[in-house]
C-alpha cells in the first residue's frame, strides 16, 4: 500500500464512515423482521412460511412479522401480500405450517 493511501484510509472522515457503516450493518442484521426473537419457538422457519404464504395468495410480500396471537398454536407468521391493488393478510401457524388466516385487508390495516 502506498504511502498515500495508507494516509487516506487512516483520515478521520474514512474512519468515521467505516464505523457507521459497522454500526448500521450491525443494526440491519440484528433483528432482519418483527418478531425474530421468538424464532426460536418455531417449527416453521421464515422461509418455510414465506413459500407456504404465496402458494395460499399469490403477489408480492410487503410486510411480515412473527407473532403471539389467538388461534392455532398462538403463534404465527403473518403476511401482507399485494396482488394489483388489494392486499391480502395471510397468517401461518409457526408450528404446523397451516394457513391460519387468508383475507383481503380493510381500509385501515394492522
Amino acid at each position: 500500500m502506498s504511502k498515500q493511501a495508507f494516509k487516506s484510509v487512516r483520515s478521520p472522515h474514512f474512519v468515521s464512515i467505516l464505523i457507521a457503516a459497522a454500526l448500521l450493518g450491525g443494526v440491519v442484521s440484528a433483528q432482519a423482521y418483527t418478531g425474530e426473537k421468538l424464532a426460536h419457538n418455531a417449527k416453521v422457519t421464515m422461509a418455510e412460511a414465506r413459500t407456504i404464504a404465496l402458494k395460499a395468495h399469490p403477489g408480492k410480500i410487503t410486510d411480515e412479522e412473527l407473532e403471539k396471537e389467538n388461534g392455532g398454536s398462538g403463534l404465527r407468521y403473518s403476511f401482507d401480500i399485494r396482488q394489483g391493488k388489494v392486499t391480502h393478510e395471510v397468517g401461518v401457524d409457526a408450528q404446523s405450517g397451516k394457513v391460519l388466516e387468508n383475507k383481503e385487508e380493510g381500509p385501515n390495516p394492522d
